[in-house]
């Protein structure tokens, strides 16, 4: 990991100022309860060692969010001069007087540390339960979540002295409960009666039954022809051992993309204990979708499957943090990273967390990288089904303002043209942790006034008026047929749409790479400029129904069903100067 060598100066000077901090103890985060669906099993095991990671108070996370919009915005004169690492970090790494105060407070009780993240703004302790319940005034406990039978060490609440709440935003992880991840889409064996037929003369007219490369090259213009630039990769997340298998693909484009070289490949990158058997059998459905329709739309552009293991799976994060920083550390990070995994509920993960997880999000952005990440499938309802909620649930990151996030479309027509439907599955909505950002306002704006004119459909007050709103674009997201363990078959999901619009903007990036111009970056404030807008599909029709309702509904401009619309590559071509 690259660090300025005066962190470690710093911490080991700090570290022997022995500052005093007094004792006083102060609540820090709470929770009156486990969440629903997980059971305190008893008290943790003294002697069980935790890793704990403490996210330091950032010196000017404000200046930061100033520069990200400095240089995505087209209509400023900085547009495109992305930040180079050394920039980032002097906006994120925390000041002296904190390094000071929690080195020596460390010191203090015989805990080392070291630093996780290339500002220094994230360090990592490994102490005893006995230890940490002493140093936090906590109580750690086994809890079980009970559908999966999954346990994990947490706290209900902890405190720490007072002069270190102004420097500490959280320790992690203690309060946080986030289910297990495990919404991977479901795999539909295919008869050859129901394959589609991609050289046949009826295109797009089979694609009214099941989507192909070929389908999504004619809906939405995007180039058969292969990249040029190499510097130009394209990231696809791997999370739960989801692996992405090479015969698959082989089998995928020897049948779907006929004009390119069935033997193309994928890079790798590994994490956390990370890898990507080629064993057929342990073939993943989403690391089988995610590549075979990154590699086999995106002609040419080098993928990179990240694939995170397990090795800090029971922080409640899954790998999520730990691969953004991989990316921020790294040199030739991928212009664009698509994911196609998320937490179905923002309060899976305590409101600290989720600022800083989103604000390392604005890091990758500043630096230049398109972070885009599946809307969700649970429609307004997290998941949780019809009746398994009031309020509406907005997923998470999808509601982090700092990525761009993508429902899902459905329904083909072939004559007049594109008649495409946002999908019910599709999640949208508002977010409660996270204002609407400047870039959307009058967009989010439009459509409150005209859900208002609806009268209660959707009904007022299950959703946050003055929350960010999402997704921000979509695409199709239904009937994609893919290989998995040398079996054709069918997925749905807005796993299917973000590695699609992924696509669309790696192919872009490499035109503007091939003309010496700089990658596109973070997307959003292009997307809802009125030249971004223009060169998007509007899709006006479709509802996301959860909690016993309807959820939202598709209308003119904006909506909480499919964003702004879905991608139309050649006026995206023009509108951004090619």
């Amino acid at each position: 990991m690259v660090l300025a060598t005066s962190f470690f100066a710093s911490l080991l000077l700090l570290a022997t100022a022995k500052l005093m901090v007094p004792r006083t103890m102060v609540v820090h985060e709470s929770r009156a309860a486990p969440p629903q669906g997980f059971v305190q099993s008893g008290a943790a095991p003294a002697e069980q060692q935790l890793t704990l990671r403490i996210a330091l108070k950032q010196n000017n996370i404000a200046g930061l969010e100033t520069e990200l919009y400095k240089v995505s915005d087209p209509a400023s004169e900085f547009y495109g001069q992305h930040l180079t690492l050394e920039e980032v970090t002097e906006f994120v790494k925390p000041t002296d007087e904190t390094l000071a105060v929690v080195s020596s407070w460390l010191s203090e009780n015989n805990i080392d540390a070291k630093p996780v993240t290339p500002a220094g703004d994230m360090l990592e302790i490994k102490i005893p339960v006995s230890q940490a319940d002493n140093l936090l005034s906590a109580e750690f406990s086994v809890f079980t979540h009970t559908k999966t039978g999954k346990t994990i060490i947490r706290t209900l609440q902890y405190s720490l002295p007072a002069p270190l709440t102004q420097h500490v935003e959280f320790f992690h992880p203690t309060t946080i409960f986030a289910p297990p991840l495990d919404a991977i889409p479901k795999f539909v064996p295919a008869s050859s009666a129901k394959r589609a037929t991609p050289g046949s003369d009826d295109l797009p007219g089979s694609c009214t039954s099941t989507m192909t490369p070929a389908c999504l090259q004619e809906l939405y213009g995007i180039p058969t022809t292969s990249a040029t630039q190499k510097s130009n990769r394209l990231g696809v997340a791997g999370f739960l051992d989801q692996f992405a298998n090479q015969e698959d693909l082989t089998e995928f484009l020897t049948n779907f993309r006929t004009d390119i070289n069935s033997s193309t490949t994928f890079g790798l990158e590994t994490l956390d204990g990370g890898s990507n058997s080629q064993n057929r059998s342990q073939a993943g459905v989403e690391a089988d979708l995610d590549i075979q329709y990154t590699v086999g739309l995106a002609t040419g552009v080098p993928v990179i499957f990240i694939s995170a293991g397990d090795d800090n799976s029971d922080d409640g994060l899954d790998g999520f943090l730990d691969m953004i920083v991989l990316l921020i550390n790294d040199p030739n990070r991928p212009s664009v990273l698509t994911t196609s995994y998320g937490f179905q509920a923002e309060t899976d993960i305590p409101l600290s967390v989720a600022i800083n997880l989103c604000n390392t999000y604005m890091q990758l952005g500043a630096l230049g990288t398109s972070v885009l990440f599946a809307s969700g499938d649970g429609g307004v309802s997290g998941g949780q089904g019809e009746d398994g909620c009031g309020d509406y649930i907005p997923a998470f990151p999808a509601t982090c303002p700092f990525i761009t996030s993508v429902g899902s479309t459905g329904g083909i027509n072939q004559n007049p043209g594109i008649n495409e439907v946002g999908s019910s599955f599709s999640s949208g909505g508002f977010s409660n942790y996270f204002a609407i950002p400047d870039y959307q306002a009058a967009d989010v704006a439009a459509y409150i006034a005209w859900l208002d004119s609806l009268g209660t459909i959707p009904e007022d007050g299950r959703y946050n008026r003055s929350g960010r709103g999402f997704p921000d674009v979509s695409a199709q997201g239904e009937n994609f047929e893919i290989v998995v363990d040398g079996q054709f078959g069918t997925v749905e999901g807005t796993s299917c749409s973000s590695p699609t619009f992924a696509s669309v903007i790696a192919l872009l990036n490499d035109e503007l790479v091939a003309a010496g111009k700089p990658v596109l970056g973070f997307l959003n404030p292009f997307l809802y400029s009125s030249a971004g807008q223009a060169a998007l599909n509007d899709v006006m029709f479709g509802d996301n129904p959860g909690c016993a309702t309807d959820g939202f509904f598709g209308h003119e401009g904006w909506d909480a069903v499919t964003g702004l619309g879905t991608p139309n590559y050649p006026a995206l071509r023009t509108a951004i100067g090619l």
